[in-house]
């Protein structure tokens, strides 16, 4: 429905959109100037890379720019393709190089992303910021001049104001509100019926919490009271689609020192540290975007919506969006919605729904930098009163000592009175957002007296043992996450222990305990004690599982059985019942053992049993020899082959309460299923009179399989064996393999 129908001079509108069609592809691929060249070249000449024993690129400069534009090319030399991927996605171009499949993806990014006011605000941006935007992108084009064997899918020339369309670096950067693309299909789509009545469900942010259960991060953070050496330790430890972040370490003159993880294609550490102070950041359901239900009335042509007690024009933009079909680019035109709430993405029950979101700003892309040069908790708290963090939590620690946890940062100021989770009424003015709640309403944590800080994608109101935030004194709207599995592991462990050190915050953090089974299994020898018609090879299994020590390792059978087993469980689950359900995976489990049957209990445990006979032969398997992890090349979108070299890894997926996280896909032909997101740059930093740090990166650095750094950290990876961070120069020129100049 809804797409833009040609004027009755067909002829020459054709022919218009025809030529602009070209437009874009013309003047990307248009030769770099005399000029420019000169340009890269002369701010290349003030650039130093050095490559480290693992490929991890230390980038030197003079000032900070300097520095963004050697990151950049060097992101390029390890993954062009990811580069241009993410900036084709939040330009929402990113069908004009995967195909139809993404087009409804870019339609929701071009609703929500404006590229004019990008434009704009890079033009208005200080001067600083300014040169980073310049210069990070002169540092990609200078690659792609320097490298015309690379052959971008799409984009030829980055513009200064690509990095205005994504200000920070989360992977779930854009807040639909639970609107997802396929809804917006249903909406726009022109196969839809004319009304866009037809009828959509929309996830709840519980329900997106439940989705997205299998993902996730962790961050740790723990004081002088609870470390060996009397200083702050930080963990970092980011749940990602593999190979989404590259390894990094910016320096400059001006003071800029900074390592960690950079997505591809920003030139910010989005997870890191400097010298006096480190940040990790975790999703979590506090509510950053809200979809209105919009009454609307035709006039003709013209499309309006009730707004207190008179209606208002709604707004429409042309959108021309294009899709690769084989050789050729496919344009599509739509004509998106508008209303004073911000774009319409769907519609439910005969009313359209608008989205009111924050997804960019100048001021979140100047608080994404200024954070990588915080001199400690002062100048970090500074950052966050900017407030324009619209995707994380925060932990964060410091060579003072001080730990901190900041759930959230941008939210918007509502009435509590109205369900925030579901779409309001856009007729009532009391719906309308309030301004943005300070720093210091906003649920948080300075210097517990518990020692500690827990961050797992879950409630802040457990986040220090008992020093946590008291949750009668916020909103629900701030918090409506529920407890995770792995947020029990964590507050056994941090508060149970003392005398941390970097080696043992690393074992805390690769602690495989999968918590699921506590709640699970219980229930299972119940269900075993008043059904003994189970079989043997049940009760043997049974017996396997009542000695297990609940710990995901690559040599356990129990593992095998108890996973397989629980996903049968999961998938015969009756639905949730209550948005606490949703939220909670504790809560989810408990419920699901009591309406579960003893009966259906032992069934799909007989059931598990017998496909793993069928599969391997005996059900008897190791979980290392069906649980593995392999990396065959540079492709974005991994393909498995059981034929091919493959690790076993003793990891589990999170959805079980597992800290470390492993997630798999088992393709339809395999009989072993392949991690593809989980545990990416993982770190442990302590802050002192130096600061030190280990980590460890998903395989390699390397992202072409001749390269020695495309495997070198897969079995420090699998196994928690992390690598010493070369934070310092003279350490990093003691493992140097290798010293260039960009373009050398």
């Amino acid at each position: 429905m809804l797409t833009e129908k040609f004027p009755s001079n067909q002829k020459h509108m054709k022919l218009f959109l025809l030529v602009i069609s070209f437009f874009p592809l013309y003047t990307s691929a248009q030769n770099f100037s005399p000029a420019e060249i000169t340009h890269f070249q002369q701010q290349a000449n003030k650039v130093t890379i050095i490559r480290d024993n693992y490929g991890i690129a230390h980038i030197y400069g003079k000032t900070d720019a300097d520095a963004a534009f050697g990151m950049l090319y060097a992101q390029c030399e390890d993954d062009f393709k990811r580069v241009e991927m993410n900036v084709l996605e939040n330009l929402g171009r990113k069908a004009e190089a995967t195909g139809i499949t993404d087009l409804y993806n870019d339609l929701q990014m071009r609703l929500i992303y404006d590229s004019i006011a990008a434009i704009k605000e890079y033009n208005t941006a200080p001067a600083w910021l300014k040169a980073l935007l310049e210069s990070s992108a002169a540092g990609i084009n200078y690659y792609l001049y320097k490298n015309p064997q690379v052959k971008p899918a799409v984009l030829t020339r980055f513009q200064p104001w690509y990095s205005l369309m994504r200000t920070n670096g989360s992977i779930s950067a854009t807040n639909t509100g639970g609107i997802t693309a396929e809804q917006t299909k249903s909406f726009y789509d022109p196969t839809a019926p004319a009304t866009g009545s037809k009828t959509v469900k929309l996830f709840t942010p519980q329900e997106e919490a439940e989705i997205n259960a299998a993902t996730g991060s962790n961050g740790f953070a723990v004081g002088p009271s609870k470390s060996a050496s009397g200083n702050g330790i930080l963990y970092i430890n980011p749940h990602v689609t593999f190979y989404f972040r590259s390894e990094t370490h910016m320096v400059s003159e001006e003071g800029l020192n900074v390592y960690g993880a950079a997505t591809w294609g920003q030139f910010f550490i989005f997870q890191g540290f400097n010298a006096n102070c480190g940040w990790m950041h975790t999703s979590g359901d506090a509510d950053l975007a809200d979809v209105y239900e919009e009454t609307i009335k035709k006039t003709g042509k013209a499309l309006s919506y009730k707004y207190e007690n008179g209606y208002r024009p709604v707004r429409t933009k042309n959108i021309q969006l294009r899709y690769k079909d084989g050789e050729k680019q496919v344009l599509r035109n739509f004509t998106g919605y508008y209303t004073h709430h911000g774009p319409v993405m769907g519609a439910k029950n005969d009313k359209f729904l608008s989205l009111r979101e924050n997804n960019r700003s100048l001021k979140g892309l100047m608080q994404s930098w200024l954070r990588t040069k915080a001199g400690g908790f002062k100048d970090f708290e500074q950052t966050m009163a900017m407030r324009s963090n619209t995707s994380d939590n925060t932990v964060f620690a410091d060579d003072k000592g001080n730990i901190a946890y900041w759930h959230g940062n941008f939210i918007p100021r509502r009435d509590p009175k109205y369900d925030w989770s579901r779409p309001v009424s856009g007729t009532d003015k009391a719906t309308q957002w309030k301004g943005i709640h300070e720093l210091n309403e906003i649920v948080h944590v300075y210097n517990p007296a518990s020692g500690y800080i827990q961050s797992c994608n879950s409630t802040p109101f457990t986040a220090s043992g008992i020093n946590s935030p008291d949750k009668s004194k916020f909103p629900l709207y701030m918090a409506p996450d529920g407890e995770d599995l792995r947020s029990l592991n964590a507050i056994r462990l941090l508060s149970s222990q003392d005398n941390f050190t970097i080696d043992k915050m690393i074992s805390v953090g690769y602690d495989t305990h999968l918590t699921a089974f506590d709640i699970l299994l219980p229930a299972l020898f119940e269900a075993f004690e008043t059904d003994k018609t189970a079989g043997t090879a049940a009760g043997e299994a049974l017996a396997l599982l009542k000695d297990w020590n609940r710990q995901s390792s690559a040599s356990s059978v129990a593992t095998t059985i108890a996973i397989e087993w629980a996903v049968k469980l999961m998938q015969k689950a009756p639905a949730p019942t209550s948005d606490e359900e949703r939220a909670s995976s504790v809560l989810r489990l408990q419920e699901i053992t009591k309406k579960t049957s003893p009966q259906l209990k032992i069934q799909l445990l007989r059931e598990a049993l017998q496909e793993l006979e069928a599969a391997h032969g005996t059900w008897k398997v190791a979980w290392g020899d069906i649980n593995r992890y392999q990396r065959l090349n540079a492709d974005i979108n991994q393909k498995f082959d059981d034929a091919k070299p493959s690790y076993p890894v003793g990891l589990a997926s999170v959805s079980w309460g597992s800290l470390p996280s492993y997630v798999t896909v088992k393709p339809a032909a395999s009989k072993k299923r392949y991690g593809y997101n989980g545990n990416s740059f993982v770190a442990a930093v302590e802050f002192g009179k130096r600061v030190k740090a280990k980590s460890i990166l998903t395989g390699g650095q390397g992202t072409d399989p001749a390269s020695p750094h495309f495997l070198d950290q897969a079995d420090g990876y699998i196994n928690g064996k992390f690598k010493d961070v070369l934070f310092y120069k003279e350490d990093v020129m003691k493992n140097k393999e290798r010293e260039y100049r960009p373009g050398e």
